[in-house]
């Protein structure tokens, strides 16, 4: 059985898809309840932060996936996650489960060049911080010995359905509208997006292979573009002109007094203001597997989640 902690997300979403489409039994972890018609798939109400629930939950599974999103407050990550991390360790400890967390490039921080498994962590933002405690407390584990783990990291998303990331948001949404792109940083610097459902495909196949077990792995990534890049491919797919207002740190602070969520990511506005350039060539080579060109996925996305009018 796979059990996903922290189902009903966007990347839970596309893990669960790929699972069932290889007929696989699924137990799906989360407070709130995940609609499902499959006969192959269950629900269970789970606060991850108490461990007698988690372990309940993933009881009789091979494979634990640890997805969840936390709401995205500096203070919330810094008390919770590594509660969660620890509560899922130690139910694969119990259950003898390999355990996937699905990751950010946080901890990295500030990064002169491609950022690579091998990359340090040396965190720059508070967020940054704590991905690099949660990261190391699981690695620490698979190093001695204690589970069998692995770390899926992925650059920023899109492919969302439900619209919640930088690039489906304020670039493909705004084009589907007829309005403005908005972008965040400078539209000279480099920058990539991972594709939701690569990155579906990218966990089921670390599921799928335990010789990928006690590593980090990069998902299949496409290689960076600049922003105006981004912009002029977006802007002809949808036949509209490419034009865009882009948010500097002041406005993106100014936002914030009167948005949590948006003063959350003011920290971390040093990912759009310098070259941000992930490299997943590891996963890509070992198991032969080439990510989505975004021309094919945003003009996917144009025809379905983002259709224009």
């Amino acid at each position: 059985m796979h059990t996903i902690l922290g189902a009903g997300g966007a990347v839970a979403n596309a893990l669960t898809r790929e699972l069932l489409n290889n007929n696989e039994t699924i137990r799906l972890v989360s407070r709130k309840p995940v609609a499902s018609t499959a006969k192959n798939i269950n629900w269970k109400k789970v606060d991850l932060l108490n461990y007698a629930e988690v372990l309940d939950a993933a009881k009789g599974s091979t494979v634990i996936y640890l997805t969840a999103g936390l709401v995205y407050d500096k203070n919330i990550w810094a008390a919770q996650w590594p509660v969660i991390m620890q509560n899922a360790i130690n139910a694969a400890k119990e259950t003898g489960a390999r355990l996937i967390f699905f990751d950010n490039v946080y901890m990295y921080g500030l990064v002169d060049g491609p950022m690579t498994e091998d990359t340090p962590y040396n965190p720059c933002s508070a967020k940054g911080e704590v991905r690099a405690k949660i990261a190391t407390q699981l690695m620490d584990e698979a190093k001695a010995g204690n589970i069998k783990a692995s770390i899926a990291r992925a650059a920023d998303f899109y492919g969302t359905e439900n619209k919640n990331s930088f690039l489906d948001m304020m670039v493909l949404d705004n084009y589907a509208k007829g309005a403005k792109a908005q972008w965040l940083g400078k539209l000279e610097k480099l920058h990539n997006f991972s594709y939701i459902p690569d990155m579906g495909k990218g966990v089921y196949l670390l599921g799928q292979n335990p010789d990928s077990d006690n590593q980090i792995w990069h998902m299949p990534t496409a290689k960076p573009l600049t922003g105006k890049q981004f912009i002029d491919m977006t802007a002809k797919i949808y036949g509209v002109e490419p034009k865009v207002f882009a948010i500097n740190k002041f406005m993106l602070w100014s936002y914030g007094l009167f948005n949590k969520v948006v003063a959350g990511t003011v920290e971390m506005y040093y990912q759009y203001n310098h070259d941000y350039n992930f490299d997943s060539s590891k996963f890509e080579k070992a198991l032969n597997f080439k990510p989505a060109r975004y021309e094919d996925g945003i003009k996917l996305m144009s025809e379905t989640v983002y259709r224009k009018g």
